[in-house]
């Protein structure tokens, strides 16, 4: 007489491993292609405030005047343009220049950065980058009137 084996058998209880380690396999390979290495950006260091009513909070006209470093950011004919109080850089080098020869005299000073709509991300970033390198500590995005 012959035993039976697990092929004679067949039925409810004929259970194999292969479907069950495929999925694993096409469930590890699928968390391996969309897993991103890359840390996320959710903030940068620095607040955006719309501006407020006069009446709400009185400011210093004197210091806001004399004390602040305005670089205005633009995209012109596809090209950055940058300028720092009304004098323009060819370069994030020649920003760099600028801003380290101010952060010299005083790195308190609050440096406003005035981006227009147009000008990617990414050079807004170097731009930033480029403002903490030279020394200063407060960096801060101008907020246009229209919210």
């Amino acid at each position: 007489m012959r035993v039976p084996t697990r092929k004679d058998r067949g039925g409810l209880g004929d259970s194999t491993m292969t479907p069950m380690i495929d999925v694993v396999f096409n469930l590890m390979i699928f968390f391996v292609c969309t897993v991103s290495f890359q840390a996320v950006e959710y903030m940068l260091p620095t607040t955006l405030s719309a501006p407020q009513a006069a009446s709400a909070n009185p400011v210093d006209v004197e210091r806001d005047e004399l004390e602040t470093v305005v670089v205005k950011v633009a995209l012109v004919d596809g090209k950055l343009s940058l300028a720092v109080a009304e004098a323009r850089c060819d370069s994030l080098s020649a920003l760099r220049d600028v801003l380290r020869t101010l952060a010299e005299q005083d790195n308190k000073l609050p440096v406003i950065l005035d981006v227009q709509g147009d000008v990617p991300l990414g050079d807004v970033v170097s731009v930033y980058d480029v403002c903490l390198l030279a020394g200063f500590q407060r960096v801060q995005f101008a907020a246009s009137a229209e919210v």
